[in-house]
């Protein structure tokens, strides 16, 4: 009877290290870079900040009339249409109504 061959030895695959990849690099987070808000002189400075405040009210006159008096007196309007109303600073909101409610939209 001839010897039965032996099966070739085959070695397993040697494994490759893991591939790391370099940790992509986090672009630096900026500030929203918004046009700063124009400096108000005058009522009729108000009049167009004002009417893009309050374009989303529901009562866009009422809203425009406190909007333009807050703006005379505190010479400035927030941006956006709602909210930020920090960045007038105390003027604009502490000023109350006769009924003690914020009066600056």
């Amino acid at each position: 009877k001839p010897p039965t061959p032996t099966p070739p030895v085959v070695k397993p695959p040697t494994p490759y290290p893991p591939v790391v990849k370099p940790p992509t690099p986090v672009p630096p987070v900026k500030p929203p870079t918004g046009t700063p808000m124009p400096p108000v002189r005058t009522k009729a400075d108000c009049i167009p900040l004002c009417a893009e405040r309050c374009k989303l009210h529901s009562r866009k006159n009422v809203c425009a009339r406190a909007c333009v008096t807050c703006c005379d007196r505190c010479k400035c309007v927030p941006p956006g249409t709602y909210g930020n109303r920090e960045k007038c600073g105390k003027c604009y909101t502490n000023m109350t109504t006769r009924g003690n409610r914020p009066k600056c939209p």
